[in-house]
């Protein structure tokens, strides 16, 4: 439980009143553990429950657990070699025990950017297509538009993302997907990659579902500042609530510093889904939402 959030416009955290006070419990342990690289944690880990509220479904669930690390100092390249090595790992452990078959062992990991994929899928570069394009390719793969309503930049490519990529995806087995639009950096840097600025993060989809998320992470305060108060924007035109700006975090990064690293969001529960061979967290999860 904290006194601050991450700003994400997809993500709610559950707020609550504690001796006069509003929390949130964690959507992800994100802010501590920088908080600890800011005060001198080089190699850091933690598995810990994280709550987001509104995500139900075969792969969501309120209540989840989360491994998160971060590593000072280290290239993205090297963390997605290392979810690669983890994920290699779980698989050949569940096949020895025999709870998925051997076909599923030997999964040929790709590294695939944001750019290709969409080129692959759809014929067209996310980067230079206009938004009259994106909007067009998404209405004819069913997304639903009111008269006169415009639509988001971003907010078409994660549809089109979502129901035209991301089923291509499934077909290559194991893939990280990299190089993200700079508008979608989140909390990662913002690096030149030839003609494109492009966000320096990735997700890794294994056998179609996303297991993790990672970004070279955004180190200036003034940066990461105004990022969430655009965020905090977004949230207001979709009718959110607004979060806390100023945080512990800020604080510590404006103070101290916030040293060169990486760092990885990883769902254990979609892992431990995926090792067993299932196909939903309900099968997974003592208690899911739905028997709550």
């Amino acid at each position: 439980m904290m006194s601050e959030s991450c700003i994400d416009r997809w993500l709610d955290p559950f707020g609550l009143q504690v001796f006069g006070k509003t929390c949130f419990l964690q959507t992800s342990p994100e802010f501590a553990m920088k908080r600890m690289l800011a005060a001198g944690a080089d190699s850091i880990f933690q598995i810990c429950k994280a709550f987001r509220a509104g995500e139900v479904g075969d792969h969501h669930n309120p209540e989840f657990t989360m491994l998160e690390w971060y590593r000072q100092s280290t290239p993205l390249s090297e963390q997605i070699k290392f979810v690669e090595k983890l994920v290699q790992g779980s698989l050949d452990f569940a096949s020895e025990k025999k709870w998925i078959a051997p076909s599923q062992r030997f999964p040929q990991f790709q590294t695939l950017t944001y750019e290709a994929a969409f080129q692959n899928s759809l014929g067209i570069s996310p980067h230079e297509s206009s938004s009259e394009t994106l909007q067009e390719l998404a209405v004819a793969n069913g997304f639903q538009l009111a008269s006169g309503e415009t639509v988001d930049r971003d907010d078409l490519l994660n549809y089109l993302l979502a129901t035209v990529v991301e089923p291509d995806l499934e077909e290559m087995e194991a893939v990280s997907l990299i190089d993200y639009p700079a508008s979608q950096s989140a909390l990662a840097k913002i690096v030149q990659r030839g003609e494109y600025f492009v966000a320096e993060r990735f997700e890794m989809y294994l056998h179609g579902h996303e297991i993790c998320n990672g970004y070279q992470e955004l180190t200036d305060p003034v940066e990461l500042r105004r990022r969430m108060s655009l965020q905090n924007k977004k949230r207001i035109a979709d009718g959110k609530s607004e979060l806390p700006v100023e945080s512990k975090l800020l604080e510590a990064m404006e103070r101290q510093g916030l040293p060169e690293s990486s760092g990885v969001a990883l769902g254990f529960d979609r892992l431990v889904m995926i090792c067993l061979g299932c196909s939903s967290l309900k099968d997974v999860l003592a208690f899911p939402f739905s028997e709550v």
